[in-house]
Order: structure tokens, then C-alpha cells, then sequence
């Protein structure tokens, strides 16, 4: 952050010119600001029009909890843009927060000055302390942290010390960095909806509302992204990607039925020393979703061979196609229909996944090294067999358009022989989706853009930290305890791929 220039020092058109730079800046910040208040208020509308529309009890509950975040979300980033107020006695008494049960476990966390000397030279003397309260949990149990943090004067000069307030991810909030890493890993790795969250709480001694999760998962949110931000920077530093996408079904308040979103996933590669995935949430599947996020990136891009990929290869993007797709389509007929040419093409097929395990853990050299003296060999045989065998199928049928697609697609599918950086299929960044898939009867995105983004930048920091074999938990918890404190130059520490324990 640049330091304040000093206005003595400035003329009167330096100081026109900032003047002017100012007041665009505050334009700036002001029209966010009303963009996020607008968004609010329909949201706020949306809570109380969906009570009426035909969802069913699971389904309305869940679109509540997502709307709590959401509108949780944007007060935090209006808070974040608006200037700081002073505080303003308009004689309405704020609410108290109800203490936390007394028979709850408690564990004493004490904070005094460095010193207890004073700069005076005497000694300070304690008079007293103020303490905080922080709910923890661990499955099954809560905790109470007691943050002690004594009161000490110096009685010559009258001085007052007190240790400072630890920064949190949610100022004066009750929840720990354990809590709250508990709360959005079970939410967006377990895939457990917060209403259920709030059962099992209730449990374990304390039932926490609906609303006050969902108001520390929008803080959350808030407080995360730029660290996703990140993460997608250093991403699009890698010369190959994986890209895919699938489909999610998303509530749509206003008309009580469901929509049909997409979550895209653009991961580093297997062979990679980076281990990354990193979500996008779009309300379609329109390719200038994957345009937007890829941006000036020009390295080569493995996919599938959906249409929305085209436009970017014709800006001068590499295509890789997967050969586990074609292959998928011979291995279909012979399971279906036990056809012996469906049979013959995955025995060709499987002399090229032979010759990618033999090559596995090798140095790029190495690995285009020997897919040149086998793989192609290998891949010209398969090619060569099937340019005669659909000699003698007929158009239409089965066979012919499994044989087509490989024949359609054969430039991009063997781009791997070429290149020793590029795998030969998708299946890495589909083996990344496939734990979403399998959790998508337990959760659904509401009818807002935030809400499904968010779930894609929570799940982009657990899903990267798992592919680094890290404890999920673990990384959340530490990075909501250190992210408070620490310089936006050395937010790239955190990064699931460079993180370290604290």
C-alpha cells in the first residue's frame, strides 16, 4: 500500500490532479456500492417471495440458507468499500449476544504486554482484564476459548497497557478459525447442507441457527477470494491445462424451479510439479464462460470435443484432445453389444495406455522420447485400422460413429505424441469433478451467481489442498487463522501447492 503524498510539498496542478484521481476513485467505489446494495435488496425480496412457490421443505430451507449467505456476503464487501464511520449514539440499544453455556469446556488463552515495564521506567501494575469468548469445535465436542487480556498501569505517569485484539476472519465474531473451517468443510467437501450442520450441532450441546452459519460462511466467502484469485494466476502460468465442465442443478427463485448451471474446472496436469484445480461457477454453458477465465492465456488446452472450446483454439490456443473419450466409445459397444470390432479398437487402444505407463515419472524428454519410438508406431497402427474398417460398416450405425469420431478428432488426440508436457487424456481434471458429482444429491447452488461462485472458490482451496495431500482441515484452519494478519505480498504463502503449517 503507497503512503499518503505529502499535500505541502504538492503545486496546484499536482494537487488538481490528485483531487481529480480521488474523486474518480470514489465514483468508483460508490457505484459498487450501490451495484451491491441493489443486489441485496433482491435478495432480500427473493427470501420472502420464495415462501410462497413450490419447493419442496429440503429444497426451500436450503434456498433460505444460501440466500442468509449471500446477502451475509455483500454487507461484508459493502463494508469493506464504504469509509470507516465513527460510531454514533442514535439511542437505540444494540443487541446482546446471548453468553455462551456456562457448562461448555473452557480453556484459558491469556494475552499481556511484551513488557510490564513501563516506559517511565516503573513497573506496570495489573487492575484488571477484559475477556472474549471463542466457541470451538472439534466432532462431537464444544469448547469455549477464554481470551484473557489483562489491564496494566503504570501509576506514576498514569499510563494504561493492554495486549491488542487478535485480528479474526470475522471481527468480533464468536467463532474460531477451527469452527469455521469445520463449518465450510463440511458444507462444500462433505457436501452437508447447513440446516443439517445445525442438527448435529444441536447434538453435540449448542444449537447454532440456520442464519448464523450461513452468516460466517458469507464472511468467509468475502475473506477468501482474493487467495483464489491467486491461485487462478498461478494456474494460468502453467504452459498446459485440463478443462472441463459439469452440469448443477440451481434453484431459481421467481419461478420455483430449477435451472440448469455449470461448474468448470481448469486443473494443472498429473505430471505437473503444481498441484492445482480451480473452480468457475457460470449460469450456462456458453463458451465465453471458459473465454473469460482462460483470458490471454495461450498454452494447450486438453478437452473434450464440446463446441465451446472451439473459439479459443482459433485464437491461437493449442487443442489436446482425450483419447479416453474415444476409446470410452469402443468400450460401450463391445460392453453393450459384445462387438468384436468394438473389441479389436480397445486392444490397439490398450497398447498406447501401455506405452503412457511406462513413461510415467520421466522428465519431459524422456517422455516424448519414447512415445516417438512407441507410441506412434502404436497410434499409426490404430489409425491405419481404422480408416479400413469403416470400409466396411455401414453409415449410421454404432460402430461407424464411434470409428468417425476418431477419425474426426485424430490431429488433436495424438498432439500428446508430440509433446512430453501434455498427458494423453482428461481424466485427471474429470477424476477432480467426480467428487462434486457424487455430492450433488446433497447439495443444490440457490438462484444467485454469488452463491454458486463462492461454493467454487471454497471448493477450489479444499480440492487443491487434498491433490497436495494435505488434511483439509487442517489447511482451512490455518489459513483462517493467519489470513487476518497477513501482507497481501505474501498471500501467495497460503496457496495450497506452497502452504506450510504455521
Amino acid at each position: 500500500m503507497t503512503s499518503a503524498p505529502d499535500l505541502s510539498t504538492l503545486d496546484a496542478d499536482e494537487l488538481r490532479q490528485l483531487a481529480s484521481r480521488l474523486m474518480e476513485e470514489m465514483r468508483g467505489k460508490q457505484a459498487l456500492i450501490d451495484k451491491l446494495t441493489h443486489e441485496m435488496a433482491i435478495l432480500k425480496r427473493l427470501k420472502f417471495v420464495a415462501s410462497s412457490e413450490a419447493y419442496s421443505g429440503e429444497q426451500q430451507r436450503m434456498l433460505f440458507e444460501t440466500l442468509d449467505t449471500d446477502i451475509e456476503a455483500l454487507t461484508a464487501e459493502i463494508e469493506q468499500l464504504a469509509p470507516t464511520k465513527p460510531a454514533e449514539d442514535d439511542g437505540k440499544k444494540q443487541p446482546k449476544r446471548a453468553p455462551l453455556p456456562a457448562a461448555l469446556p473452557r480453556k484459558e488463552i491469556r494475552h499481556d504486554p511484551d513488557s510490564t515495564t513501563c516506559t517511565c521506567g516503573c513497573q506496570l501494575q495489573r487492575i484488571g482484564e477484559d475477556v472474549a469468548e471463542k466457541l470451538d469445535y472439534q466432532p462431537g465436542v464444544f469448547t469455549v476459548e477464554r481470551h484473557i487480556r489483562g489491564k496494566w498501569v503504570c501509576r506514576q505517569c498514569e499510563t494504561l497497557v493492554q495486549a491488542p485484539v487478535p485480528p479474526q476472519i470475522i471481527d468480533k465474531g464468536i467463532p474460531t478459525a477451527g469452527l469455521l473451517a469445520h463449518v465450510l468443510v463440511a458444507k462444500y467437501q462433505d457436501h452437508l447442507p447447513l440446516y443439517r450442520q445445525s442438527g448435529i450441532f444441536g447434538r453435540a450441546g449448542l444449537a447454532i441457527p440456520d442464519s448464523t452459519l450461513a452468516q460466517w460462511v458469507g464472511v468467509c466467502g468475502v475473506q477468501l477470494q482474493p487467495l483464489v484469485d491467486a491461485l487462478r494466476q498461478e494456474l494460468l502460468a502453467q504452459p498446459v491445462l485440463h478443462a472441463d465442465e459439469t452440469p448443477v442443478a440451481m434453484l431459481k427463485p421467481g419461478n420455483g424451479k430449477t435451472h440448469r448451471a455449470y461448474l468448470w474446472s481448469y486443473c494443472s496436469t498429473s505430471m505437473s510439479t503444481m498441484k492445482a484445480v480451480v473452480f468457475d461457477f457460470a449460469e450456462s454453458r456458453a463458451g465465453r464462460h471458459a473465454g473469460d477465465f482462460l483470458g490471454d492465456w495461450r498454452g494447450t488446452l486438453v478437452c473434450d470435443n464440446y463446441v465451446a472450446y472451439k473459439a479459443l483454439f482459433r485464437q491461437g490456443m493449442m487443442e489436446a484432445g482425450c483419447m479416453a473419450h474415444a476409446r470410452r466409445k469402443f468400450h460401450e459397444l463391445y460392453a453393450n453389444h459384445q462387438s468384436q470390432i468394438a473389441e479389436e479398437a480397445l486392444k490397439l487402444f490398450g497398447v498406447l495406455y501401455d506405452v503412457e505407463r511406462q513413461v510415467q515419472g520421466l522428465d519431459i524428454d524422456a517422455r516424448r522420447a519414447i512415445r516417438q519410438q512407441l507410441g506412434k508406431p502404436a497410434a499409426d497402427t490404430l489409425h491405419a485400422w481404422l480408416l479400413a474398417q469403416r470400409q466396411r460398416v455401414p453409415d449410421g450405425s454404432a460402430t461407424a460413429k464411434a470409428i468417425d469420431y476418431s477419425l474426426g478428432r485424430w490431429g488433436p488426440l495424438t498432439h500428446y505424441l508430440d509433446d512430453g508436457a501434455v498427458p494423453i487424456d482428461n481424466n485427471w481434471v474429470e477424476n477432480q469433478i467426480r467428487p462434486i458429482a457424487l455430492g450433488k444429491k446433497n447439495w443444490l447452488f440457490a438462484g444467485s451467481l454469488r452463491a454458486g461462485q463462492r461454493a467454487a472458490a471454497v471448493m477450489t482451496l479444499l480440492h487443491s489442498a487434498r491433490l497436495n495431500g494435505h488434511d483439509v482441515h487442517a489447511y482451512m484452519k490455518d489459513v483462517l487463522e493467519r489470513l487476518p494478519t497477513l501482507p497481501a505480498s505474501r498471500i501467495s504463502d497460503l496457496l495450497p501447492h506452497r502452504w506450510t503449517p504455521a
